[in-house]
């Protein structure tokens, strides 16, 4: 599918995507259903991550309206009985497909921002979290309500929240399915910078231009070090270390691969 193909395909969906040189936009703009989310609008962003031109090195995630995304449709828990109906391969391939809008923002090769207003409820606080960095607005509300509904965070979102804030504060946030708000996310690095509501897109923006400042080998080779740092031994990440910096010694002299 060609880019204005999934261009079109998003709109439709409820999302906008724009490019501009090495940086995307995508906002979520469904402010009357505050950005609820659907099959439809999982398969678009998927679908974006996939047709996103290799020259893309920031990609900024916002949201028109007052919030950032109030979790699921209302339509999605009519699928309940269908799903509790299916084979275990059935409902596994189906959530497979459906965590595909939430794993793409990982990549190496990108450096993902959230720029969160208002609230961020379930599939919304996944959303966010499946950014490298949160940027939020002074009035916003996330909170983990799958609990509260008898259900799991299934989104891809478990594991960035660990890593963002640990594991015991983690399991609270998510048992408890509390909001958690702009100065409790500051303080437990779930949130990486706090402005007023009217500046969030703006310090988004100013935000991914000094992400773009720097060489993209330098920061790809270091964003790929720290995301696999809390998995290997220490003697193995001074290892890697050595690697990538010998990696970057030759692409900086024009010997590289690259």
């Amino acid at each position: 599918m060609s880019w204005e193909d999934t261009a079109r395909q998003a709109a439709e969906a409820g999302i906008d995507v724009l490019l501009e040189g090495e940086a995307a936009t995508v906002t979520l703009n469904r402010p009357d259903k505050r950005n609820s989310q659907t099959p439809e609008f999982w398969a678009a962003l998927a679908a974006i991550g996939a047709a996103l031109p290799g020259t893309v090195r920031v990609v900024v995630l916002r949201s028109e309206g007052k919030s950032f995304s109030a979790g699921l449709d209302r339509s999605m828990f009519e699928n309940f009985a269908t799903f509790a109906a299916a084979s275990d391969e059935e409902v596994d391939r189906t959530i497979e497909g459906y965590q595909e809008a939430f794993t793409w923002w990982r990549r190496t090769d990108l450096v993902t921002v959230a720029a969160v207003q208002g609230h961020a409820i379930g599939a919304g606080f996944q959303l966010a979290l499946a950014c490298d960095i949160r940027v939020v607005a002074d009035d916003v509300l996330f909170s983990m309500k799958e609990p509260a509904l008898g259900l799991v965070p299934d989104l891809a979102g478990t594991q960035p929240l660990v890593d963002a804030v640990g594991y015991s504060r983690a399991l609270e946030i998510v048992a408890t399915a509390r909001y958690v708000d702009a100065e409790e996310s500051l303080r437990i690095g779930l949130a990486n910078h706090v402005v007023p509501r009217g500046e969030l897109h703006a310090a988004a923006a100013k935000l991914a231009a000094d992400l773009l400042a720097n060489p993209r080998g330098a920061v790809t080779e270091s964003k790929a070090l720290l995301r696999a740092a809390a998995g290997r031994p220490y003697d193995e990440q001074r290892a890697a270390e050595r690697a990538a910096q010998t990696r970057r010694f030759r692409d900086l002299a024009g010997t590289g691969e690259s």
